[in-house]
């Protein structure tokens, strides 16, 4: 009784310590050699029907030296002994099969020799026949793989460490829905359950993948199916799946309260090989973007390629994009300038790492657009033949606050680089401007539409002025996205403005690869307009990025607009129409034209009430250039009153 109960003692001991330790290669050679000695007896028993014919021990015992030296070969030329049992696979079942037949075919070649030649290759009585090899080796390959199942389960059922369960299904019963069900066993975090596979392929419903039923999503994405199987997650796996039908699914999976996951597109895997920590969270990103939009680019290489293009703000959102998109058009050079030194910096180690066969296409800059004779100094060195100009300051309270740096910044500073544009004989001046600057109810806004207005009044024959016109771009710095994440991180509560305002959205690529289409096919004098799609309820996106992150609890706070906000952003102001162009996504507004005697004198004027640095004269200066300019929860409202500028020719 004592020696048992130390036996169990010991033996718990070893196995909770070693539990989780792989097996050692040469145990499994041991185990395989030992699993080929019963298939050789099993062979000559079923063969002799357990009478072992006429096998004397010395033939018997040479032909086992034999038939396993010939064996182990092949073991170690394979290396099926090699492979981690508990993760053993498809791979390691092959390696197996080639180890066994390896042998067989060695031995019916020696059989096949002793039947030409005299005196024979091998003694018969040592070497293994046709009918005995094949018996053997297909024993002992039934053998070897069901001996690693079977120590694969035991291993499963009693010594893995126990993990979360989670109840998933996969959207797509194609060759990615097989690999996402396969990565997902491989994890060693939690314990998935593949409940189901949802297609859309009617030839594939009702069928069975790895023993999980292939079902119709109405079938599946129903409360009912959803409670009664206790699934968590839903996992996206069809990587070309269209934009729309993605965000339908998402959008079905989370009011069913599930997290949803995506299989990214196979040019993301690392390495060309796939895992479990590659599936990709929906971001609420995924749930804005609209089907891609699909351009000539013909245009923009015959705009770009082999010109000096300078691009201001090229360290902010738009313009770091524009510079990317602009070095695969092979232009001459590309003068990045911006004042915000640390992410000029970040911009600079990027494109050098990614372009180091074009350095010498690339300048980076550090200047203010507002410094009238720095500007000289980069025009002069660079002779620019085409500008893109995106520095601007655009976050609506601090501009709010900061009439006079909002002046001098977007309209002064681009007044400056539209100037010297002309005195450069720069071909092309493309100006990045916003939906705020439409019936504007705030600076910044009222800002953009003044310097609008003044590069439009400038086209000459020889430098064309153009304008390009949208709203809010996804995950831009500032925009309302970065900051609900940081407010989730923080465990909330996110908050709105107001609940009923709503924003358009594009994708930054989106923007500028449309902004550079645009730039091509500008004419002077134009604002175009792109098309936005729906606009979306800040308020609802608030709460799918709560549902995306898998919290609970988390409030949405209403805080009241602020000073200049408005609850609905206009792409056109009320007398402008728009006319199409080749680009269905882009539209050319008709606006109204300005003198242009009349703007020299008004913002010669504005100078001068700017350097007063009175905030109310500013601001009233710029309600006299744009009367449709009315502020919003603002401390200017005071200022409004029914005004119109002689600068504008009706």
């Amino acid at each position: 009784m004592i020696s048992f109960r130390l036996y169990k003692k010991l033996s718990f001991q070893l196995v909770k310590r070693y539990r989780h330790s792989t097996l050692s290669q040469w145990i499994v050679l041991a185990i395989d050699t030992i699993l080929f000695t019963v298939a050789f007896v099993l062979m000559e028993a079923l063969l002799t029907g357990g009478s072992f014919g006429n096998l004397t021990l010395r033939s018997g015992v040479i032909e086992y030296v034999i038939t396993l030296m010939v064996t182990m070969l092949f073991f170690f030329f394979t290396g099926s002994y090699r492979g981690i049992i508990r993760h053993a696979g498809m791979s390691d079942i092959f390696k197996i099969i080639v180890a066994t037949i390896g042998p067989m075919l060695l031995i019916w070649a020696v059989n096949l020799l002793n039947n030409q030649f005299t005196p024979k290759v091998v003694p018969a009585e040592y070497i293994l026949s046709y009918r005995e090899s094949a018996t053997l080796f297909l024993l002992l390959s039934i053998m070897m793989i069901i001996m690693r199942l079977f120590m694969q389960r035991i291993y499963n059922d009693y010594f893995r460490r126990r993990r979360q369960t989670v109840n998933v299904i996969i959207y797509g019963a194609g060759a990615a829905g097989i690999i996402a069900y396969n990565a997902l066993h491989q994890d060693v975090m939690h314990e998935y359950h593949v409940v189901a596979f949802i297609d859309d392929d009617m030839s594939k419903v009702n069928q069975e993948l790895n023993g999980v039923p292939v079902m119709r999503a109405r079938s599946v994405l129903i409360p009912k199916f959803i409670q009664s199987k206790e699934i968590s997650q839903l996992i996206i796996a069809i990587p070309s799946i269209r934009t729309l039908h993605k965000q339908a699914i998402t959008n079905k999976a989370l009011d069913l309260g599930l997290t949803v996951k995506a299989v990214p597109h196979i040019s993301m895997w690392m390495n060309g090989t796939f895992s479990v920590n590659q599936i990709q969270d929906i971001k609420i990103e995924d749930l804005l973007e609209r089907e891609s939009i699909r351009l000539d680019n013909v245009n923009i290489v015959r705009e770009v390629v082999d010109k000096v293009v300078l691009v201001t703000g090229a360290a902010g959102s738009i313009g770091s994009e524009i510079c990317r998109q602009l070095m695969q058009y092979k232009p001459k050079k590309v003068v990045m300038l911006d004042q915000a030194e640390s992410p000029m910096y970040d911009l600079q180690f990027e494109l050098k790492n990614t372009y180091k066969d074009q350095l010498e296409r690339m300048e980076f800059v550090i200047a203010n657009v507002k410094d009238r004779p720095r500007m000289e100094e980069v025009f002069e060195a660079f002779h620019p033949q085409l500008v893109y100009h995106a520095a601007a300051y655009k976050h609506v309270p601090f501009m709010e606050e900061n009439p006079y740096e909002a002046v001098y910044v977007n309209v002064f500073g681009t007044r400056n680089l539209a100037d010297l544009s002309i005195k450069y004989g720069v071909q092309k001046f493309v100006m990045i401007s916003t939906d705020k600057a439409v019936n504007p109810t705030n600076v910044m806004g009222a800002t953009k539409r003044m310097a609008e207005i003044y590069i439009q009044s400038r086209s000459t024959d020889t430098t064309h002025f153009v304008t390009t016109r949208f709203g809010n771009v996804l995950g831009s710095n500032g925009s309302v996205i970065p900051l609900f994440k940081k407010q989730l991180a923080a465990g909330g509560p996110l908050t709105v403005t107001h609940r009923d305002i709503i924003r358009y959205f594009m994708t930054i690529p989106e923007a500028c690869n449309l902004v550079l289409e645009a730039g091509a096919m500008g004419e002077g004098g134009d604002i175009f307009v792109f098309d936005m799609g729906k606009p979306v309820k800040i308020y609802d996106m608030a709460k799918k990025m709560i549902q995306l992150s898998g919290l609970h609890g988390i409030e949405i706070k209403e805080i009241g607009l602020r000073p200049g906000e408005k609850l609905y952003e206009e792409l056109l102001a009320t007398k402008e129409n728009t006319i199409p162009t080749y680009h269905p996504k882009i539209m050319r507004a008709q606006v109204r034209r300005y003198s242009l005697e009349d703007i020299d004198r008004e913002y010669n004027e504005l100078w001068d009430v700017l350097e007063t640095m009175d905030d109310m004269s500013i601001v009233g200066k710029m309600k006299s250039i744009v009367p449709e300019f009315l502020s919003n929860n603002s401390v200017y409202c005071k200022l409004d009153k029914s005004t119109t500028s002689p600068a504008a020719e009706q």
